[in-house]
């Protein structure tokens, strides 16, 4: 008996920590949403009518980049460094220049949201977590800028943990 109390013991550990890890799996991430192609285009119309559109507008890289803490149990945990550029109407770099402060402190602001979200922690280059960083970047430059701001473009994107 006393040799088979200790075995009974660990099978059912062992059956307990199986149903734990049952119960506390993450739930799966959806499966990438499928790309729709429509092959009846021609490829070579479609280059001609992008590069039409890319003529229409210009890359204003933004001359500093921006620096942002990442918080962790009261203290600074990482730093995120990133350089951002915007597509703009052609003929409106100037404008972009000259409001270039106003434009750095609605970045900032929209980036420090972003962290105290948790958007700089985990998987943080996620493409759903930049498409809405970008969005509401779009939003702020716009606000700026006016319509001239086309796209907002995260051109390089690191994070050092400290």
């Amino acid at each position: 008996m006393k040799k088979l109390l200790p075995a009974l013991l660990a099978l059912l550990g062992l059956a307990g920590g199986l149903v734990a890890g049952q119960i506390l799996r993450p739930a799966p991430e959806a499966p990438p949403e499928a790309v729709e192609e429509d092959y009846a285009t021609d490829p070579a119309a479609d280059r001609a009518e992008g590069e039409e559109k890319a003529e229409n507008f210009e890359y204003v890289k933004l001359d500093n980049q921006f620096v942002v803490p990442v918080m962790g149990e009261g203290r600074v945990a990482a730093m995120v460094v990133m350089s951002i550029s915007l597509e703009v109407v052609q003929g409106h770099a100037n404008d972009v220049h000259s409001r270039a402060p106003k434009l750095r402190d609605g970045f900032l602001r929209v980036l420090f949201e972003h962290e105290r979200a948790g958007g700089f922690s985990g998987n943080f280059t996620d493409t759903r977590m930049l498409d809405d960083l970008r969005g509401r970047l779009v939003q702020v430059a716009r606000g700026i800028l006016g319509e001239v701001v086309h796209d907002v473009l995260v051109t390089d994107i690191l994070r050092q943990d400290l």
